[in-house]
């Protein structure tokens, strides 16, 4: 399953900085996405355009994780010469994270749920 699945981001940049907020569409996932969406595997999946540090921010109470994204955007948007270097463009990508069905389903890690 796609995180678009279960969750919609929102977006902003500031020179070189991206931050990222994903918010689950039913509390009910909150969870899941507090133990499946680490800063690694944030970091791991847009490797390709994030160079720098990811640091998460839990909000439990907006049911949201917030990512801040160092050296994320070539440059800055006025800097950059990619063709849209704004941070809605990580958050799009970020969506396209494959998380495990047997998380939601089970809520346990998906190894565990094999057994």
């Amino acid at each position: 399953m796609l995180l678009r699945e279960i969750a919609h981001a929102r977006a902003g940049d500031k020179g070189n900085i991206s931050n990222i907020s994903v918010f689950a569409y039913d509390p009910a996932d909150y969870p899941l996405l507090e133990r499946w969406l680490t800063a690694d595997r944030v970091r791991q999946h847009l490797r390709a355009l994030v160079h720098g540090e990811v640091q998460r921010y839990t909000l439990p109470g907006l049911g949201a994780l917030n990512f801040v994204l160092q050296n994320a955007l070539a440059g800055g948007v006025t800097r950059s010469l990619a063709l849209d270097a704004h941070g809605k463009t990580l958050s799009s990508a970020l969506l396209t994270l494959e998380i495990p069905e047997a998380e939601r389903r089970f809520g346990t890690n998906a190894a565990d749920a094999d057994r």
